[in-house]
């Protein structure tokens, strides 16, 4: 164990020190940017982008606002109203694709001439980012969502059938086994008894892919894509970055909103509330008396 330990420590620091001499090749060996930019930070936020455009919260003037709440008609609420319908409908339709696409791609489920194939389909829908994927839809269906949900669902097919294969090739090989002896199909394994047997895996690769999808919608706009990243693109063109760190602010507190919600839908399916939580007091404890607490919290 110790000999194991000492292993994993003088790999680690290896590969610390690579990383730092392959950084500074990659700069040149002149780190002065690197701790010379505090002052050109220190202007930019203070001229640039502090404070806010909260204008962008307001009723737009045209067209007319009929809504009774003027912030369901400013750009900044339709804007990124536009890129979570996107990711929905996106996250959607790339796991319907990927959950039909993965069992064919895990290797204890297929034989190799299929798993194969299937992976290497997957590898080619995520080695182009969704952007490039925005750019090849817009000069087929045009500008627009519907470019933006096409480029997010061929991506979140490869991503997340990547994820997904990979959690059902994890499993256990005794439900598997069990399956076989008792004579069902393929189909039938996979459906029956693979995907509810990872279905908690699945459920939380689901939200994060939710999740990624609203992040990464936000840039899809810079290209003609939709969403509140045709915003984005039209103020930092202009150079008005205090309306671009509105948006910023405004993406910010929906990407934690929507992990609260994860959390909140995940804890149906996962064992959390059955484990009592750590009290804050035992960070400042050794170990041995953490670990005592602790105990002694479960018991009652």
């Amino acid at each position: 164990m110790i000999r194991r330990k000492t292993t994993f420590s003088l790999i680690g620091i290896g590969t610390v020190i690579a990383a730092l001499v392959v950084f500074d090749s990659l700069i040149g060996g002149d780190w002065s940017p690197l701790f010379g930019g505090k002052e050109n930070f220190v202007e930019f936020w203070q001229e640039d982008l502090w404070p806010p455009d909260w204008s962008l919260l307001e009723a737009r003037k045209y067209p007319a606002c009929e809504a009774s709440i003027g912030f369901f008609c400013s750009k900044a609420y339709i804007g990124m109203l536009e890129t979570i319908k996107m990711a929905f409908v996106a996250t959607v339709l790339g796991f319907i694709g990927a959950i039909l696409l993965s069992p064919l791609a895990a290797r204890n489920l297929v034989p190799k001439a299929i798993s194969f194939p299937v992976r290497i389909f997957m590898a080619a829908t995520r080695s182009l980012p969704s952007l490039i994927w925005a750019v090849i839809f817009i000069a087929i269906v045009g500008l627009g969502p519907l470019a933006g949900v096409l480029a997010m669902t061929f991506y979140t097919i490869g991503y997340l059938g990547k994820l997904q294969y990979e959690e059902m090739e994890g499993m256990r090989s005794d439900p598997l086994e069990a399956s076989r002896a008792m004579g069902l199909s393929r189909s039938e394994i996979t459906f029956l008894v693979v995907i509810p047997e990872a279905s908690n895996g699945l459920l939380s690769q689901l939200l994060f892919m939710f999740e990624y999808n609203v992040r990464h919608g936000t840039v899809l706009g810079l290209v003609g894509a939709g969403g509140i990243g045709y915003y984005l693109n039209f103020y930092i063109g202009l150079f008005m970055y205090r309306q671009v760190m509105t948006f910023i602010i405004v993406i910010f507190v929906v990407v934690v909103l929507l992990d609260l919600l994860s959390m909140f839908i995940r804890s149906f399916v996962n064992e959390e509330s059955d484990v009592k939580r750590p009290s804050w007091k035992t960070i400042f404890l050794p170990p041995e008396a953490a670990v005592k607490e602790h105990l002694e919290k479960t018991d009652e």
